[in-house]
């Protein structure tokens, strides 16, 4: 992809540590699996969007809430080595900052429990000191590990100064009318476009069935993530599957995030959704062929030579 003129991405979302243990399978209920590695990274899916938007050339300013304490330092300090605005980024001398516990089984597969911490009271009052920055953005780009109040907030300022609102619609919960009615673009996966829209999905017709059925809801744009088959655009009444490039994963723990910070990026430079969709699925699949959240976000070189 070559490399064109960009807006300015605003990411507002969460920052979380996370504690990974990898280990040959996931534990059942009540059982304990010895023989695991351990290892910590940066992550939360704000703070992973973020990273990547900027490691592959996004000009990207990004509002979270840490705690007061080590990780809350660690992560600003990581964050502006990889270049992005930090200007906006609160701390809460009440609450410690949001921490994962993710085990990752030898399949790539993961789960995940979030202790939120200062992700769970990042609240709209925080952010009149951060309104220059939705207006100076072009793109917003949001998750829901903050308080769906302060995601219905930002939307709505964003969408009437008529700025491109991304949502990435993930852990999956429930969306307002409202909200919906503000979004650019929203970006489910299969389970989380099933809450939606309530069609289950289980074939690629379904999955159209259920990003028109969203979009009737007020979205402009619809793409539904379908894992290693791709994803699902809908978009100007159209719709085309962008398959997946085909790679050994190794880990999946932040493959979304990548692929919605590359969305960012790509559509900050003018791409069409189809051309914006394919660079977040390279982007994607680089990243599982890694291990960790921030630390498996492809480079703009390595997408480009993808």
């Amino acid at each position: 992809m070559k490399k064109l003129q960009q807006s300015k991405i605003l990411v507002v979302g969460s920052s979380n540590t996370d504690m990974v243990i990898k280990t040959g399978r996931l534990p059942r209920a009540g059982e304990t699996v010895l023989g695991g590695t351990f290892f910590m990274n940066p992550g939360g899916k704000g703070a992973n969007q973020a990273v990547a938007s900027a490691r592959l050339g996004g000009q990207v300013a990004f509002i979270c809430k840490t705690g007061s304490d080590i990780f809350g330092h660690q992560s600003q300090q990581l964050f502006e080595e990889e270049g992005i605005d930090t200007s906006y980024i609160l701390s809460d001398k009440r609450n410690p900052s949001g921490v994962a516990l993710i085990t990752v089984d030898e399949e790539a597969e993961n789960c995940i429990v979030v202790a939120s911490g200062a992700n769970a009271n990042l609240l709209p009052t925080d952010l009149s000191a951060a309104i220059d920055a939705i207006k100076q953005a072009d793109i917003l780009l949001m998750q829901l590990e903050i308080p769906m109040k302060t995601v219905e907030y930002v939307a709505e300022i964003a969408f009437n100064e008529q700025k491109k609102v991304i949502l990435n619609p993930a852990p999956a919960q429930t969306l307002s009318p409202k909200l919906l009615q503000h979004l650019y673009l929203i970006t489910p996966n299969e389970t989380e476009a099933e809450m939606i829209s309530g069609v289950r999905i289980t074939d690629n017709e379904s999955a159209e069935e259920a990003a028109k059925v969203i979009a009737g809801l007020g979205v402009q744009h619809v793409i539904i993530t379908l894992g290693s088959k791709g994803a699902l655009v809908y978009y100007d009444h159209t719709t085309e599957i962008i398959p997946s490039v085909k790679v050994e994963a190794v880990d999946t723990t932040a493959a979304g995030d990548v692929f919605n910070g590359a969305l960012a990026v790509a559509l900050s430079e003018g791409r069409s959704m189809a051309e914006a969709v394919r660079f977040g699925c390279k982007a994607a699949a680089i990243s599982v062929t890694r291990v960790g959240a921030q630390s498996s976000a492809p480079y703009r070189n390595e997408v480009d030579i993808f």
